[in-house]
């Protein structure tokens, strides 16, 4: 594992618009959050937001829309968008997250320049069901295959705090060492009140010893991200998630809620004494 922590940004270049039933996601149209929604984010505010990214010492940008996969109109959009970042953040390396995707697609975003593909198997297997109805667990599963078959870097993890067991959670882990992803986000479920699910049940301690057991599990990954929900599942605590095992974090804001200042999690991170990766392998 490396010890230099890296920062990934994540801009939601289409929101609100899924018409999936994923109960953990506010950008569901089934759901009615009260979240902004709109098609296509305007490229120039897309620009800026990688310009604060690479500033601020990110190295991944992510960029992600809110359907079930990938269609002819949502691929060019993201191409077209990727290329412009690349000419205003040269520095900044592209991922995609835009739901189920065939290896011709990939090979397609690989082409324009995004270098990895973040699809999340959310959960275990077993669990899956209870949280979306709309589409199968190995349907997720199969894009993390194509994802490497088409050469791309594999970015899969989960959300913990749905309601799962930890049977449930052992399971999600040993399927995506399968997949053996270079990293792994791990999300804390962040309550929508619009949403079916109850608010997320896990103590600190128990959120602590997820990662630990993320990290031992997934010894070969190269990171391990604490992403979504992290400044409401860890508080004042935040500084202990890297003893945990941690070493990348999302800076910023996230898809519907807002993170915090950039800056803090940089000064968090320097009282820390830990450096900010500055390459990836």
């Amino acid at each position: 594992m490396d010890k230099k922590i890296f920062l990934c940004s994540i801009c939601n270049i289409n929101s609100g618009t899924c018409k999936e039933d994923c109960k953990f996601c506010s950008q569901s149209v089934r759901y009615k959050a009260d979240i902004e929604r709109y098609k296509h984010k305007p490229i120039e505010e897309i620009k800026k937001e990688a310009l604060a990214a690479q500033e601020n010492g990110a190295l991944g940008f992510c960029l992600v829309t809110a359907d079930k996969g990938l269609n002819d109109k949502t691929l060019d959009f993201v191409c077209s968008v990727a290329k412009e970042v690349q000419r205003v953040a040269p520095k900044l390396r592209l991922i995609a997250c835009n739901g189920t995707a065939s290896v011709e697609q990939l090979l397609v975003l690989k082409e324009a320049g995004i270098k990895a593909y973040n699809h999340n198997l959310e959960t275990s297997e077993a669990f899956y069901p209870e949280i979306c109805t709309t589409h199968p667990w190995s349907e997720r599963y199969e894009t993390c295959e194509n994802v490497n078959k088409a050469g791309l870097v594999l970015i899969s993890g989960g959300i913990f705090g749905l309601g799962e067991s930890q049977e449930d959670r052992t399971s999600m882990l040993h399927s995506l060492k399968k997949l053996n992803p270079t990293s792994v986000p791990i999300n804390f479920y962040h309550h929508n009140p619009a949403l079916n699910l109850e608010p997320n049940p896990l103590s600190v301690e128990e959120a602590l010893e997820l990662i630990r057991l993320t990290r031992s599990t997934l010894s070969d990954a190269e990171r391990i991200m604490v992403a979504g929900g992290r400044e409401l599942m860890f508080k004042e605590r935040q500084n202990e998630i890297f003893d945990a095992g941690a070493n990348s974090i999302v800076i910023g804001n996230y898809l519907t809620t807002a993170g915090r200042e950039m800056n803090k999690d940089l000064e968090m991170l320097r009282s820390l004494n830990l450096e900010v990766a500055t390459q990836v392998k």
